[in-house]
């Protein structure tokens, strides 16, 4: 499929190159031809434009700048006027080229979405484990789930903790920690150890499946914005045909009615859009934005809220060390970190290895390798450092061993929860001896980008699928004013709606799986292109190549700003046919003259359309 669209736009250019130069040699007459050699434009042009005015009318009486087009055309090969009808439909066929390159490419989100569909089940009989198609899995069936696959169906653990990388679901930046009877997605991926479940919601009521559909339905009601020229065909149309046969009427020369449909044909109306559209995406390429939708601009330009998600967005996604507390007199906060270092050398969790990378990052290499180490999955690690038996993992594990935690130490952790972090404590049996707090990290920009958003009269909202305190404290820092927290993706695509129904269009920023259907339901559609996956980048409108979100208020103004040049193309390209049709009608036009008139019509918008290429606001 796409190399018939990569052909099929090669075939287009190679058209329109050959139909320049048959406008070049026939305008200047080079050459003794037999066949003026105009009627290559004319052919390769027009007859695409003329066939597709007939189907609209025969089939849905649908008046489009088509049907002007297709009367100047046969009208001007009628009086032997051949340039004018040459000239008319290659500038035509330009425009329609134009607006082919700004329209939407097919997306494979939806399919990518599918190959995340677990194909198989391990499904427990009797003691005995028998691999199925996941399609096949009942309500009811036991499942076992082994280390780094992916849960089939939704269910409950029935045995085995681990911890369960949700993030395909609700964007959480970390593994979450499960046990017998927490509930388990399909989509969602085993990190460690091995469970077995109750399967509860197989085939299409699966979380996963339901979330497919959910982008496949979610852009059904985005209407795409009609051109302009089209818009107003059956007026162009209706006062092109009064006005050139009013004049025939009054001075019976034709050549004087088909000059009038010659210069009112809407070739700059046509290219006005387009080509403030590309010059305006050719703007946002310069600071690394991909714009992936024609009319997204526009669509930028009337929204009221811009949505963000949380995770990758406005914070790295990655887990950070922010803060470490020794309660052990012993113990400075250095060395403390050395030890739960060396305890999670050998950790795969991401939690071990932030606290691993934090310790190198600061203090070089690890002093101490562990002598000893076991993973405790769901709870965190116990492992022997310089003789040292260390337990380093969260509340659970703690009270499992009877670890005696000091009042300080709560009150310590529960201010760190409070901002959204998550802690690990260290304890040395049978006393805990102090806790490292991990969170995820504001990008240092967020608050300036979130700023700049208010001050060009934009409202906005976090919507996130991590826990109250945690998106409360990324919403206050980085002067969020609205926080909806606990979102799965339909809970996003519900607010999305409300937003919308209220008479707010909404932009939404994201970049996880799960923010795929808000996404497309959202009027305007803003991914994440570094760290994004590649499901939500198929469903935005707007790619942030290389992440940075400091530049959405340029996108913000830019879209305003070619808004602006579209209206200054239109009213001008208006009044010049005005003019020329005053002058076609008494007769100081020829077609051919009319032809070049119109024709500097449609330069000159390309010329202030371009002059968006390096235009930025200076603030």
């Amino acid at each position: 499929m796409i190399d018939l669209v990569k052909n099929e736009e090669k075939r287009t250019v190679f058209f329109l190159l050959l139909s320049a130069c048959s406008l070049v040699i026939g305008f200047f007459q080079i050459g003794n031809l037999s066949v003026d050699p105009v009627w290559v434009a004319i052919l390769l042009c027009g007859t695409p434009i003329v066939k597709g005015a007939i189907v609209g009318l025969v089939t849905e009486f649908d008046i489009k700048a088509d049907v002007l087009v297709s009367i100047a055309l046969i009208a001007s090969i009628v009086i032997g006027e051949i340039f004018a009808a040459g000239e008319v439909a290659f500038i035509m066929a330009v425009g329609a080229y134009l607006e082919e390159r700004t329209v939407a490419k097919a997306r494979a989100g939806i399919e990518k979405l599918v190959r995340l569909t677990p194909a198989t089940a391990r499904v427990v009989r009797d003691g005995t484990e028998e691999m199925i198609p996941a399609e096949q899995v009942k309500i009811g069936n036991t499942l076992r789930v082994l280390a780094g696959e992916t849960v089939a169906v939704d269910g409950v653990i029935l045995k085995g903790k681990t911890s369960v990388d949700q993030s395909v679901m609700t964007g959480e930046s970390l593994p979450v920690d499960k046990e017998e009877g927490d509930e388990v997605f399909s989509g969602t991926v085993n990190q460690f150890g091995t469970f077995d479940m109750a399967a509860q919601k197989v085939g299409a009521d699966s979380s996963l499946q339901r979330m497919i559909r959910l982008v496949e339905s979610a852009d059904a009601g985005k209407a795409k914005i009609v051109g302009i020229a089209d818009r107003w065909a059956t007026w162009i149309v209706a006062i092109a045909l009064l006005a050139a046969a009013a004049t025939w009427f009054a001075t019976g020369e034709i050549i004087r009615s088909v000059t009038i449909l010659v210069v009112f044909c809407p070739c700059a109306l046509v290219l006005a859009t387009p080509t403030a559209i590309m010059a305006g995406i050719g703007n946002a390429t310069r600071f690394g934005i991909l714009v992936r939708e024609g009319d997204a601009l526009e669509r930028l330009s009337q929204v009221k809220r811009i949505a963000f998600d949380k995770t990758g967005t406005l914070t790295y996604g990655k887990p950070a060390v922010t803060q470490i507390h020794s309660i052990d007199d012993a113990l400075g906060e250095k060395a403390l970190l050395a030890l739960v270092a060396s305890s999670e050398l050998r950790s795969e969790h991401p939690l071990g290895k932030a606290i691993v990378a934090h310790y190198r990052q600061k203090y070089g290499a690890l002093p101490e390798q562990p002598e000893t180490f076991e993973l405790l999955a769901g709870r965190g690690v116990a492992a022997q450092v310089t003789g040292r038996k260390l337990l380093a993992g969260n509340e659970a594990l703690m009270a499992e061993r009877k670890v005696t935690m000091p009042e300080a130490l709560l009150s310590l952790s529960e201010n760190a929860k409070r901002d959204g972090c998550t802690v690990i404590y260290i304890a040395e049996h049978p006393r805990a001896i102090g806790m490292i707090a991990l969170s995820d990290t504001l990008r240092p920009d967020a608050a300036q980008t979130i700023d700049a958003i208010h001050q060009a009269g934009v409202r906005t909202v976090l919507l996130t699928g991590d826990a109250a305190p945690a998106a409360s404290h990324i919403a206050a820092s980085a002067g969020l004013r609205d926080v909806r927290a606990d979102c799965l993706p339909e809970n996003k695509l519900e607010e999305i709606h409300a937003y919308q129904k209220a008479g707010e269009p909404v932009c939404m920023v994201g970049d996880g799986i799960n923010d795929a259907p808000a996404l497309k339901a959202a009027f305007v559609g803003i991914a994440m292109g570094g760290v994004g996956s590649d499901i939500a980048i198929d469903a935005a409108d707007i790619v942030l190549v290389s992440d940075d979100i400091k530049e959405i208020p340029h996108l913000l103004r830019l879209s305003q700003k070619t808004m602006r040049t579209i209206k200054i193309n239109l009213a001008a390209s208006m009044a010049l046919n005005f003019a020329a049709i005053a002058l076609a009608i008494t007769g100081v036009l020829t077609p051919m003259i009319g032809a070049l008139v119109h024709n500097a019509g449609s330069v000159a918008v390309i010329i202030h359309s371009s002059l968006l290429l390096k235009w930025r606001k200076i603030k």
